[in-house]
């Protein structure tokens, strides 16, 4: 299954601002309606890929413990353990 490369750029241009901001003191950032679209999509899809890769993590670990082999060991009816 080939998965698509997720477009980081508005997260980092996101950092960008944040960490630049903090550097010369300010008290908040402004961005634009179209920043913070590109930017709340960009979360969402990053988000929706971690969910899945966790669901196809668990259902991996599930099938490997199903499929691990099952040994039972039986011990003689004998009583003198002594």
């Amino acid at each position: 299954m080939s998965v698509e490369p997720l477009n980081t750029i508005p997260l980092q241009q996101f950092l960008n601002l944040v960490k630049s901001a903090d550097a010369s003191r300010q008290k908040e950032i402004r961005m634009d309606i179209t920043q913070a679209r590109t930017l709340a999509l960009t979360l969402g899809s990053v988000m929706a890929r971690l969910e899945g890769d966790l669901e196809r993590f668990v259902q991996e670990q599930i099938n490997k413990i199903q499929d691990e082999q099952v040994i039972t060991v039986s011990l003689g009816g004998s009583s003198d353990w002594n």
